[in-house]
């Protein structure tokens, strides 16, 4: 807004009068976008359009260039805000071209930045397999950016103008009853209830090698909906799986116990190789390492697992990461100690095994038991959080908790224990952060050795540990 200076027409005889009254500030409007919010959204965009580990479907890159725009709409009023209103208040006479200018040169990065975007994405999905987006891709990101800032620069307007209208502290605590509706509504999404996900678990096995048969000292129910689906999975041979649900006994050491207890039964110490499998959060064992062991050992194996948690691994990893852990040292130890009592020349190798969250209680279990440990393997080992000393690694370059911590915020992520499985993207602080982080969502939308997908091939590593 530029000010300029008119005489109005005289309204007094007196000239002193009409001299008080000669200089009238009056505002003259200067047209363009601003420097501020075309600077901003540019820059963005181009930061939601950085390279990912991983195929990004339209939608989430619509939300996320979305959010971000809206973010720089706000950083920029905010920054309007701080700069005085006399500072604010002064400009060039060229200043609409000037405007125009950086307009059309943060066109031309946001272009940039679209078609190495464009370029990146179908390097990503030939390397994995996966159908190269096109124009219609571009037209559906636009669509949700667009419908994704206008709800967040909108709902923030209302907010703002409901607490002007109702006071802050009814606001506030209005606000916080949403949020906490909000996160309760989430929490019974992403993490159901056992008895309302049982519905799609198979029928109870009549197989005595198996936990949850009639013989079983693990009741079928019990077994929760994971432990059904592991005692389920297909197998050519005769298995020995013993699966141990939270519902099947109070606490860890119990269950442990009773893993060890069902592990006589089935013969399972009487095999060459005895596997303990520690899950995820949820409780689940992947098939493809369950059906590569017995590819790898056939009826010379039998696979042990004992459930600490029934939430999604990331709720676990996060509000409870120590169960793992300890659920892991429990049936670890309880098998050790029966194996211990067994004459030396019939004692089965003992494996341990963890994918993901499971992998930090393996890794727990593994510092206990190094000793005695024939083998240990990690798939997906979150950053940071896994000593693999000793274990093998099986881990995808493009697997995002292979790379996310709070440290990949200002260093690169230590990928010398990873497989290179697609292009890796260069890392770029705060932005390899932010892409990574959007990347867990879609972590295991990929096919087997992408992402946090990995194959029967976890089974075939051979580790280093004596």
């Amino acid at each position: 807004m530029t000010i300029h200076l008119v005489d109005p027409a005289p309204t007094s005889d007196d000239p002193d009068e009409n001299t008080r009254h000669s200089r009238i500030l009056l505002p003259r409007k200067t047209f363009g976008p601003r420097f501020g919010s075309t600077a901003t959204v540019a820059i963005a965009v181009a930061v939601s359009l950085a390279p990912s580990l991983l195929p990004r479907a339209s939608l989430i890159q619509g939300v996320l260039s979305g959010v971000l725009i809206a973010v720089a709409l706000a950083v920029t009023a905010l920054g309007r805000r701080l700069v005085p209103q006399r500072v604010r208040a002064q400009h060039g006479p060229r200043e609409a071209e000037a405007r125009w200018l950086a307009a059309a040169v943060a066109t031309a990065m946001v272009a940039a930045s679209a078609t190495w975007a464009h370029h990146w994405q179908n390097t990503l999905r030939a390397a994995m397999e996966v159908a190269p987006i096109g124009l219609h891709y571009w037209l559906e990101v636009l669509a949700g950016s667009v419908v994704t800032a206008t709800i967040l620069v909108g709902g923030a307007t209302g907010i703002r103008a409901l607490i002007r209208m109702a006071g802050r502290a009814r606001s506030v605590a209005a606000l916080a009853a949403a949020a906490i509706l909000l996160a309760w509504g989430i929490t019974s999404v992403v993490s159901p209830s056992p008895d309302t996900a049982s519905a799609s678990t198979p029928v109870a096995t009549l197989d005595p090698g198996m936990s949850g048969s009639p013989i079983s000292l693990v009741n079928w129910n019990n077994l929760g909906t994971q432990g059904r689906r592991f005692v389920s999975i297909e197998s050519s041979g005769s298995p020995v799986r013993v699966y141990v649900g939270l519902a099947a006994a109070p606490d860890d050491q119990s269950r442990a116990d009773l893993a060890v207890r069902e592990l006589e039964r089935t013969g399972g110490f009487e095999r060459d190789h005895l596997v303990v499998a520690v899950p995820t959060g949820s409780g689940w064992v992947d098939a493809n390492a369950v059906q590569g062991f017995e590819d790898r050992w056939g009826d010379d194996v039998a696979i042990a697992a004992q459930q600490y948690s029934d939430t999604p691994s990331w709720v676990t990893f996060v509000f409870d990461r120590d169960a793992a852990s300890r659920s892991a040292r429990a049936l670890v130890s309880a098998v050790r100690e029966h194996i211990a009592t067994m004459p030396p020349d019939q004692r089965p190798d003992l494996h341990v095994y963890g994918q993901s969250l499971g992998s930090i209680g393996g890794s727990a279990a593994f510092d206990d038991i190094q000793p005695g440990l024939c083998d240990a393997l990690w798939a997906g080992p979150p950053a940071g959080s896994v000593r693999t000393d000793g274990a093998t690694v099986l881990a995808n370059t493009s697997d995002p908790v292979v790379w996310w911590q709070p440290s990949l915020l200002w260093s690169p992520p230590d990928l010398s224990r990873a497989v290179q499985d697609a292009p890796v993207p260069t890392w770029l602080p705060v932005v390899g952060f932010l892409q990574t982080t959007v990347d867990l969502f879609t972590s295991l939308d990929s096919a087997a050795g992408h992402g946090h997908r990995y194959g029967p091939e976890q089974a075939q590593c051979e580790p280093a540990v004596s």
